[in-house]
């Protein structure tokens, strides 16, 4: 038998291989266009970054090893360029122009994938590259060699971008990331996304989200990326890192059939719509296991396993049949590793698959032994019977095991529920008595069975607040600390004596920090009568992270470096300094081994306090903020997270706490007047501006104050198109209570406010963002007027009367504008 092999890497010569094995009788060619047959394609970036010093380590085996040993005819630099079924034969070009012919018994196409490569003005400039093979891999090299990289611009903000974008950081550019869609990481849902958002902001890396690259130009030695909305960035390198598309040209030429996700069509054994031919890897598309519908899936794990199979087929003949692949991925980027298998959330809705999800918060292993690193795990799961859809993990060690946990369950058609009959190996070290993955598996079945009502973080975004009850559980110092709009505080311990203080005849939502304290605190209210109860899946961690605007960068170069130890405020030389090790605990635990670390200090000495909740150093800046202390820095290294904090004085602490009493400012913004709004924002920052908590409630044509510039489209009905036609489209066309003359006033107004150095209305009202100011919307005047929440500015809350009542309640003082 003569078997042709055309491609290389994980499909072609994993293949050649096997074939090898199976049998010493049969003639084996491979043909490969490049240089090399067997190479480490997921090592590139970090070779790139000089994480892998040495470029021979990227080989696997070379072309004259690896064909010494299988026996193996390899031709390399020889690209097949036609193929004829009908004779069962191949033309293959050589690098010197010949051509040639051979022919076949039996043929296995593993051709791959090319990246994208959008027709872009200036795409073909110098410095911009794409990453997919070795020969990519050294133009970078001899690049980077060559030219002062100061900063770079990776385009498209998937697995290997982001890859690329950390070893360029270490390689001491500056990198920013462009991505078209609202998150990186496509695979992943949005929440669990955010998470990755967030990390990389903390490594200094600007993420430019929701944003298409239009152009590239030449500026003096570097290059300038312009995007539609009219922003553009100095860069001194380009990675395109867009996606890839299955290499089908052969394969269509040949009239072998190609499939509806515009991969080459394949049956369970492999086989092409030509028996004689057979083909694996990128360029082939196949049935989801769970969705029965066609996909592509770019992985090396897939290739290798159809590989193998295919060889036996191609063999032994057709016996062994392809099960599909589910995209289990898994990346490190920077200090966190991200992971997921099957299908999330977002692709469910796509295929209006009803599904239900779990999100849970805990530590990698037992929090009491030293090392315990937070992990973030979402599973989504059908609402009938249970079985696993999903998963997504985002930690910093452990993610690995779990996740293929979950792959293997899912390709099993395992249910929630016997995720919990997983029998996990258990030493502190390594896991918990209750492994995160049975966690999980015990909170999706208490979802599942209807014993918790889940709350998630769209629901409670959207909700008009005056309609529920919103409950914080946590502690009353936690709260403190941030709640969200509208929330009544009611510690879960003190639950049980403090139900009458919950309206019985309205909808109750919970939460807490993670969804453990709502879940017990959901039990008690509906034990006691009270009707639906529901509990924000994920706690206020997930809400914050999902809810969280995605602001654009600053474009100066240096604006997004991160904070080192030697940008942190001045402490006093002599100063004593205290450890305090809180790794492992979860929300509040840090914070409460703060509060009584502190309290044994004297003023002046600094408590170091290490842990691994991400959220425990804007926890622990806000308690300084209520407290008196002082906070000097925070920091970021390998999941643990460092904070330094200088014990005030008692007189501090004293004047702290009767601040902190509840003498805040309150102002409601009724008007649409620009010389009103101006006094509302001018206040309101210089209340600001002495540490007290401000809030602006903006009602019926106040609102006005609060309109983005530029809007997304919303589609409405006669009477809120009759609004927007008549009211100001946003804060730019705000007319004056007195003097408007026909809106040449404001424009007056605004030209004198320029001329003596007076800020402008939108300066003003960043400033009061930028100092803390709580914007909150009247839902009831967006209602009547038509006003959709995406017009109104990312940063603003929208909330009920019951909102404002709170806070006024707080207040010292109550401007009514």
């Amino acid at each position: 038998m003569r078997y042709l092999i055309i491609g290389g890497v994980a499909g072609g010569a994993t293949a050649a291989a096997r074939l090898r094995r199976l049998t010493e009788e049969a003639e084996i060619i491979l043909f490969e266009k490049g240089e090399y047959i067997s190479y480490a394609n997921c090592g590139l970036p970090y070779y790139i970054g000089g994480v892998i010093e040495e470029r021979d380590r990227l080989f696997v085996q070379t072309p004259e090893a690896f064909g010494k040993r299988f026996a193996i005819d390899v031709r390399t630099q020889s690209e097949v360029v036609a193929i004829d079924p009908a004779s069962k034969v191949v033309t293959v070009k050589t690098a010197d122009g010949r051509t040639y012919t051979e022919a076949y018994d039996k043929l296995l196409l593993s051709p791959g994938a090319a990246p994208v490569r959008p027709p872009l003005p200036g795409i073909d400039l110098e410095g911009i590259f794409t990453l997919r093979n070795v020969q990519d891999t050294d133009r970078i090299k001899s690049y980077l060699s060559k030219h002062q990289v100061r900063r770079a611009v990776i385009v498209g903000g998937g697995f290997i971008g982001l890859e690329m974008a950390e070893n360029l950081v270490h390689a001491g550019a500056e990198v920013s990331v462009v991505e078209m869609a609202p998150q990186v990481m496509a695979p992943m849902d949005y929440s669990m996304a955010a998470f990755v958002h967030e990390h990389l902001r903390e490594q200094g890396v600007k993420l430019f989200l929701e944003q298409a690259v239009k152009s590239f130009e030449q500026v003096g030695e570097g290059l300038a990326v312009h995007f539609q909305s009219g922003i553009s960035l100095e860069t001194d390198l380009v990675i395109l890192s867009i996606g890839v598309r299955p290499e089908t040209k052969l394969a269509t030429e040949a009239g072998l059939r190609i499939g509806e996700a515009r991969g080459i069509f394949v049956n369970e054994y492999l086989q092409t719509s030509d028996p004689d031919i057979y083909a694996v890897g990128d360029a082939i598309e196949f049935p989801h296991p769970l969705t029965g519908k066609p996909w592509l899936n770019y992985l090396a794990g897939p290739a290798n396993r159809q590989a193998r199979l295919v060889a036996d087929n191609i063999h032994l003949g057709n016996h062994q049949s392809y099960e599909g692949a589910i995209g289990t991925a898994i990346a490190k980027v920077f200090d966190l590793t991200v992971a997921t298998t099957g299908l999330p959330a977002k692709r469910l809705r796509q295929l209006e698959l009803p599904y239900l999800s779990a999100t849970i918060h805990t530590a990698s292993h037992a929090g009491y032994y030293p090392g315990a690193r937070q992990m973030d795990i979402k599973i989504t799961f059908s609402p009938t019977d249970g079985r696993l859809y999903g998963a997504q993990i985002v930690g910093y060690e452990g993610v690995d095991t779990r996740i293929d946990q979950y792959a293997l369950a899912i390709k099993r058609g395992a249910t929630v529920g016997e995720l919990t009959q997983l029998e996990h190996a258990y030493a502190p070290p390594f896991s918990s008595a209750k492994d995160p993955v049975a966690i999980s598996g015990y909170v999706a079945s208490n979802i599942l069975s209807g014993k918790m009502l889940p709350l998630y973080w769209r629901d409670l975004r959207d909700a008009r607040l005056d309609e529920i009850t919103l409950v914080d559980v946590r502690t009353e110092h936690e709260a403190r600390l941030g709640s969200l709009p509208g929330a009544i505080n009611i510690p879960l311990d003190d639950l049980r004596e403090r139900l009458g203080e919950i309206p019985s005849d309205k909808p109750v939502w919970l939460f807490c920090g993670v969804g453990l304290r709502g879940y017990l605190a959901s039990n008690i209210l509906r034990a006691n009568g009270f009707g639906e109860v529901r509990n924000l899946i994920g706690g206020i961690k997930t809400y914050h992270a999902a809810t969280a605007p995605n602001l654009l960068p600053d474009t100066t170069s240096g604006s997004s470096v991160k904070t080192s130890p030697s940008d942190e405020a001045p402490s006093p030389a002599s100063a004593s300094v205290h450890q305090l090790n809180a790794c492992g605990l979860q929300c509040p635990g840090p914070i409460i081994q703060l509060k009584q670390a502190m309290e044994a200090l004297s003023p002046g000495e600094i408590l170091e306090v290490q842990a691994t909740d991400a959220g425990f150093p804007r926890d622990a800046e806000a308690w300084c903020h209520s407290t008196g202390h002082r906070f000097l820095s925070k920091e970021a290294s390998g999941g643990v997270y460092t904070a330094r904090i200088e014990k005030a004085s008692p007189c501090a602490i004293a004047t702290a706490q009767t601040q902190d009493g509840g003498h805040g400012k309150t102002f409601i913004l009724f008007s649409e007047d620009l010389d009103k709004a101006l006094a509302t924002f001018i206040l309101a920052n210089g209340a600001a501006a002495t540490g007290t908590k401000v809030s602006i409630f903006f009602t019926f044509w106040g609102l006005g104050a609060i309109k983005k510039e530029c809007k997304p489209s919303v589609k409405k009905d006669f009477l809120a198109r009759l609004f927007a036609w008549m009211l100001p489209s946003d804060s730019r066309q705000l007319p004056l209570s007195k003097m408007n003359f026909l809106g040449i006033g404001p424009r007056l107004m605004r030209y004198l406010m320029r001329s003596k150095g007076v800020d402008s209305l939108e300066t003003l009202r960043q400033q009061a963002l930028d100092q803390g100011v709580e914007f909150i919307a009247c839902q009831m005047s967006m209602d009547v007027l038509g006003i959709d929440r995406s017009e109104l500015l990312d940063e603003v809350t929208v909330a009920g009367v019951a909102s404002y009542m709170e806070r006024a309640e707080r207040s010292r003082v109550n401007l009514f504008i």
